[in-house]
């Protein structure tokens, strides 16, 4: 009678440890699909796609390949897989007792052919390979989706009717989710045009000090607000290679501090400084006319001196415009590093020395005219006459189906 007992007690113990590990593995795979499902603006599809193209399958798995130790698939690129999982040297991901994931491990159930250890149970071995498969899946540092990206534009009415419907017959359709435009108006033709993406900073339409801080620091706090993991300013005169925009950021962490564009001088801006003018300040900025970013760590961090306007009274401070405050801020105050990228442009470069077989991985491109002088790209494509900047051939040569394009 008490060793019937005894093995009734052994056989529900089992059982309900059993289910806990039942449950434990469901309770994983829901937040594997959660966090595939989540990822991108495109829904279902978009995130399908991304994982075919990672190596996932339709089920879910994810596919792996050798390598100098082991690499595991993942969308936004391969991860170092962690030390739990196992690499054997031909291709195949294995666990602990060396049976490859998912397909041979049988989920682990081993039958208990004696009698004496109450019936089914987890190999904790296998059971152990596979709940750390299915975490490394969970955990992982996910992709940089376009999605992940707040696209500030800053213009002025003006330019609305001259830069602004470049942009919108161009990359803007590659971007309308993502993209803003910080303007000093309303103006309820482009805020149609946009799709409600115009925002009236209601700061001056001059091009001074102050109003080009004041569009800056709403930038900033909209941007704060969105809760994106990557800030990235342009000015109206920029065409955005959007894909690669999001290309380029998916190389960094938006965990970590990371302040990405590139100067427009070739040495360190000094300025006085004016606690104590008698030490000079020595710092780098990224122009404000090629582009820049900023990862949300370090935009966190920059809260307490930039958010809620304080970025204007910081530029008052200094007396320097916005991209030269916002360089001021990150180089000077809270000592981080700018990473130079080179692929940002601005139209203070000459564009034609702008190597056009690279035209696919410039992130930024720009035009300007010095009185009768165009600075342009040298690209072929539509008429001079009804394309003077180049960005609707630029657009053509990167985006040939666009129906303004001509036929190749």
């Amino acid at each position: 009678m008490w060793s019937s007992e005894r093995t009734m007690r052994l056989r529900l113990k089992n059982v309900v440890g059993g289910a806990v590990v039942v449950c434990g593995i469901v309770s994983v795979v829901m937040l594997v699909v959660g966090q595939l499902n989540s990822g991108g603006n495109g829904g279902r599809g978009e995130v399908l796609a991304a994982a075919a193209e990672a190596g996932f399958g339709a089920s879910g798995y994810r596919s792996v390949r050798g390598g100098s130790g082991l690499d595991v698939g993942l969308a936004g690129g391969w991860e170092r897989g962690p030390r739990s999982l196992a690499y054997d040297g031909s291709d195949n991901l294995i666990t602990f007792d060396g049976r490859n994931t998912l397909e041979d491990t049988n989920l682990g159930l081993e039958e208990d052919v004696d009698g004496d250890k109450g019936g089914t149970h987890y190999s904790d071995e296998r059971y152990r390979g596979l709940i750390n498969t299915l975490v490394a899946t969970a955990t992982a540092k996910s992709p940089t989706a376009l999605d992940d990206v707040f696209i500030s534009v800053k213009t002025t009415k003006s330019f609305h009717k001259t830069r602004l419907d470049l942009i919108l017959k161009t990359w803007f359709n590659l971007a309308r989710h993502q993209a803003w435009f910080f303007t000093d108006t309303d103006d309820e033709e482009y805020q149609q045009k946009t799709g409600g993406h115009m925002v009236n900073t209601n700061c001056s339409s001059s091009h001074n000090r102050r109003a080009l801080c004041c569009k800056m620091a709403r930038e900033f706090d909209a941007f704060l607000e969105s809760g994106k993991r990557w800030f990235c300013h342009f000015d109206d005169d920029n065409y955005v290679n959007v894909p690669q925009l999001v290309a380029t950021l998916g190389n960094y962490d938006p965990h970590e501090d990371w302040y990405l564009g590139k100067p427009s001088i070739r040495a360190p801006l000094e300025i006085i400084n004016r606690e104590n003018i008698s030490q000079r300040i020595s710092f780098w900025f990224a122009t404000g006319g090629a582009g820049f970013c900023i990862s949300r760590s370090l935009a966190l961090k920059m809260m307490p001196i930039a958010s809620g306007g304080k970025f204007i009274s910081l530029g008052e401070k200094i007396r320097l415009p916005d991209d030269v405050t916002m360089g001021y801020l990150i180089e000077h105050v809270l000592r981080k590093k700018l990473t130079v990228v080179e692929e940002f442009h601005s139209h203070l470069e000459p564009m034609r020395f702008v190597n056009t077989d690279t035209l696919a991985e410039q992130i930024s491109l720009s035009y300007s005219q010095y009185g009768n002088e165009m600075n342009v790209l040298p690209i072929e494509g539509l008429d001079a006459r009804f394309d003077p900047t180049r960005v609707l051939s630029l657009h053509c040569h990167l985006y040939p189906n666009f129906s303004f394009c001509p036929e190749r």
